[in-house]
């Protein structure tokens, strides 16, 4: 019985009608559709698909997002990019004073290198003309 039911069910779908769309002051015929309950439903189905599709697409390729709530706003966005460079810089500055800072302390404490260790610096005698 079950199957005899799906079978009907499926046939009922496969079914064919004619759509007849007239004109109702003359009766004229305007267009004519072949359809089935099957392609009808096809179609909205493919019809939703398509405009789920292309709102989520309007919302996620344009401006629009910032609309929603709880996404955020482009100056927050922008903002958080510029908090994230000065931060960085800031870091890069900390660091820089810690190797000073050390450097300094050695210095202080008289951790400092044997001048025969180093490496002697070569200077450049010029003449310096006058006019």
């Amino acid at each position: 019985m079950d199957k005899v039911k799906q079978e009907s069910t499926f046939k009922k779908l496969q079914n064919n009608y004619r759509l007849v769309i007239t004109n109702d002051d003359t009766y004229e015929e305007i267009a004519t559709f072949k359809l089935s309950r099957l392609s009808v439903y096809i179609g909205f189905s493919s019809l939703i698909v398509l405009m789920i599709g292309f709102t989520v697409a309007l919302i996620a390729y344009t401006p629009l997002k910032y609309y929603i709530p709880g996404y955020g706003e482009r100056k927050s966005k922008e903002n958080l990019q510029m908090l994230k460079m000065r931060t960085d810089s800031l870091e890069k500055a900390i660091h820089y004073k810690d190797q000073y800072l050390e450097s300094v302390k050695k210095v202080l404490i008289g951790n400092t290198p044997n001048l025969r260790d180093t490496v002697p610096i070569k200077v450049e005698k010029r003449e310096i003309s006058t006019y």
